[in-house]
């Protein structure tokens, strides 16, 4: 594979740019967005041919779940696969660019189901992240730019930006008092009604609830979103139970949101104690020493009987579930200092950075030596669930929750597919919960999986991810929509980033 040449030059650009200390973030950020764009053109120029792409000798694993194919070639014309032969040699035209992946692992291109990029604020320089880690599709969960993503799927689709493709409910549902400043509040039936009503006309692609609804708010959202034709997803509110939600077309579930809870056998006092906080009765706890208080309890009360009815129950009704692994072990080890010395923040602007801190989190409030160490045993406790949910028949997504504090855009997708096969899922089920099964959940029936028709979204990997999936790490170039992004280009786009927040 061809380096770029220009890379150089584009990224001393980029430092030049941000070296330069008078320009505001806001004039910085439009600059490197530009140099960004520049880097893909002329990257697009040397490692891209526009007509077709050719990868040959390649182990192809397809994401279906068969087993792996050594020795094939791969055809791809414009965005798509069109052919796959082999074993054995082909006839390649002497006009098309030729990859020799001899001794390489070509995987479909890796979803990221939860993500939180699109917010006022969020670098645009988290986007390229993404694709340098190979995540080539993200499912945002919730943020204040709806009306600004159709220019950005444009500006992604041109080329003009670096970025992978975006699904996304915009706002979050919340209740009266919600949790984040980007949410809607809704109180009642009317007024959840209403709100599913102007996001799907919006272009929202799903509704995402949240933890503090209102139960008839809830049910509401659930009813409208079922006549409208619009997908809900996200936490199960404090009001709901996990068996509840499930049973109202909740088409996943985020977190494991509510599931250890379904799993006490004193989950209705829990949840009357919940309620009366959220509400803010005069008697009631606040809401964050609640939920830490009520970690133990859950924990000593957890019931095997409570869990397995559960468990049937979600793999009957086919409610999804995207764990977020990684950032539940990064709310149960925040009080670690060498966890919280990871070399990655080098990606993180220093703004973002500083509000990292644990002790600001809501979650880390309080910050107890106790409550630590109940939330490590609730997130081992958590990863028992998941091993147990996969033997029943539940579907998983894989999904970060970045940028979440210690949650990296990229790189932490790869942490939560180590963290599924640690819970109990095979390296392929991991790797198909980032690539078939996003696909499925999404009905996008041209992605997810390496086969003639579909997307050419694909990572061609340098070592095998299913003799340790923690290869999927070792990343030997990204195909974006047919186009060969190689390794030297994307150690360019890792710099850039790092420049970027270096100054911000």
């Amino acid at each position: 594979m061809r380096g770029n040449p220009t890379g150089p030059l584009v990224y001393n650009l980029c430092m030049g740019f941000l070296r330069w200390g008078a320009t505001a973030q806001r004039k910085r950020a439009r600059i490197l967005r530009l140099v960004l764009a520049l880097w893909l053109v002329t990257s697009a120029g040397q490692d891209a041919p526009a007509q077709s792409l050719v990868l040959i000798h390649a182990t192809v694993i397809d994401g279906t779940g068969a087993p792996p194919r050594q020795n094939v070639t791969v055809v791809i014309e414009g965005d798509r696969i069109r052919r796959i032969t082999g074993p054995g040699p082909a006839a390649i035209p002497k006009s098309v660019q030729t990859v020799d992946a001899a001794g390489q692992f070509l995987i479909p291109g890796l979803w990221d189901m939860h993500v939180h990029t699109l917010r006022r604020g969020r670098p645009e320089a988290f986007l390229s992240l993404f694709v340098a880690n190979g995540v080539t599709g993200v499912r945002d969960m919730g943020g204040d730019l709806l009306d600004q993503l159709p220019q950005l799927r444009e500006e992604i689709a041109k080329g003009k930006l670096i970025g992978p493709r975006i699904v996304a409910p915009g706002p979050v549902l919340d209740g009266p008092q919600p949790l984040s400043s980007s949410s809607i509040a809704v109180s009642n039936d009317e007024e959840a009604r209403s709100a599913v009503v102007s996001l799907k006309r919006r272009g929202a692609d799903f509704i995402k609830v949240y933890s503090l609804l209102p139960r008839e708010a809830y049910f509401a959202i659930a009813d409208e979103a079922k006549k409208r034709a619009i997908p809900f997803s996200g936490h199960v509110p404090y009001s709901v139970s996990t068996a509840e939600a499930s049973d109202a077309g909740q088409k996943s579930v985020e977190h494991l949101s509510g599931a250890l809870l379904a799993c006490s056998g004193v989950e209705a006092e829990l949840r009357r104690e919940l309620e009366a906080a959220v509400s803010g009765s005069d008697t009631a706890m606040p809401l964050p020493a609640l939920i830490n208080a009520q970690t133990k309890r859950v924990l000593e009360t957890f019931s095997d009987q409570k869990a397995e009815a559960l468990i049937s129950r979600l793999a009957a009704s086919g409610t999804w579930q995207c764990p977020t692994l990684v950032v539940q072990r990064a709310f149960a080890f925040l009080d670690r200092a060498g966890f919280t010395d990871d070399e990655r923040l080098k990606y993180i602007p220093f703004s973002m950075r500083h509000r990292w801190n644990p002790a600001g989190h809501l979650r880390a409030a309080g910050g107890a030596a106790d409550d630590f160490a109940n939330r490590r045993r609730a997130f081992q406790k958590e990863m028992e669930l998941v091993g147990r949910m996969r033997r029943a028949g539940v579907a998983f997504l894989a999904g970060s929750d970045a940028p979440t504090p210690y949650v990296f855009p990229g790189f932490s997708l790869h942490d939560e597919l180590a963290l599924l096969v640690q819970a109990g899922l095979t390296p392929m089920e991991a790797l198909q919960a980032a690539t078939r099964d996003p696909a499925r959940y999404l009905g996008l029936s041209v992605s997810g999986t390496v086969e003639p028709g579909k997307i050419a979204d694909l990572v061609l990997l340098e070592a095998d991810p299913l003799k340790d999936i923690r290869n999927t790490r070792k990343i030997a170039a990204v195909v974006l929509g047919g186009k060969l992004i190689g390794k030297s280009s994307l150690q360019e786009m890792l710099a850039a980033s790092a420049a970027f927040a270096a100054r911000n």
